[in-house]
């Protein structure tokens, strides 16, 4: 093969490595949106390693830092058999490291609070939604027949 084409070939780029916090050898699913999160404040910054000084400046320059190697996304394990809100914290495009997104990040997240419902739904749509997920007490469903 000449150089030429050796330098068009492309190899198959490897898919990010997202493992479970509780489960190490288990991988994470998901593709779900990204919210990533907003910095206001100089100690914020500091708290990622960032010096006073540069902090400072940077946040006078931007009031809203958006990080875009930190987010937090609803990810699935399936040894676990659920999805959680996990951060994550990208190092290079294949390696991230994950832990369960705890309740004072999403303080940094603009317009979202997945605690307090979508005020554009709803009440009867919101329990009907939910009525799908209950169940009887003989274990089955509220609206099989039967």
């Amino acid at each position: 093969m000449q150089s030429s084409q050796l330098s068009r070939s492309r190899s198959r780029s490897r898919p990010r490595q997202l493992l479970c916090p509780a489960h190490p050898d288990q991988r994470l699913m998901g593709q779900g949106r990204k919210y990533f999160l907003h910095l206001l404040s100089p100690e914020e910054l500091k708290q990622r390693g960032m010096t006073d000084k540069k902090a400072r400046l940077v946040i006078q320059a931007y009031p809203v830092l958006v990080l875009s190697n930190e987010w937090l996304e609803e990810l699935f394990c399936a040894h676990c058999g659920v999805s959680r809100w996990c951060h994550v914290i990208r190092h290079d495009r294949v390696l991230h490291t994950v832990r369960w997104a705890p309740r004072e990040l999403w303080e940094q997240v603009a317009h979202v609070d997945p605690v307090v419902a979508n005020p554009s739904v709803s009440e009867f749509s919101r329990r009907e939604a939910g009525r799908q997920r209950s169940k009887r007490s003989d274990g089955g469903r509220f609206y099989d027949r039967g």
